[in-house]
């Protein structure tokens, strides 16, 4: 499954909102630098979709805000 994700670093409060549109808002501490912001995105979507982080790969958008994911599912 791919989904939309708008990342927003740098927050007081690290949290994950789904918007209007049905994409997911993610909320992450970690400021956008060296990959931390993508990979603190990757953790929380793991912890959001209840899979391990391996199974959570940035397929789009490496150094902007919209990025899309892919979560794989297991078999």
């Amino acid at each position: 499954m791919k989904i939309s994700v708008t990342v927003h670093p740098n927050s007081k409060k690290p949290r994950i909102i789904k918007n209007d549109q049905g994409n997911l808002d993610v909320y992450v501490a970690q400021k956008a630098v060296d990959n931390q912001a993508n990979l603190a995105t990757t953790m929380a979507l793991a912890k959001y979709f209840q899979v391990k982080k391996s199974a959570v790969n940035l397929v789009l958008g490496q150094k902007s805000k919209i990025k899309i994911f892919e979560i794989v599912s297991p078999d």
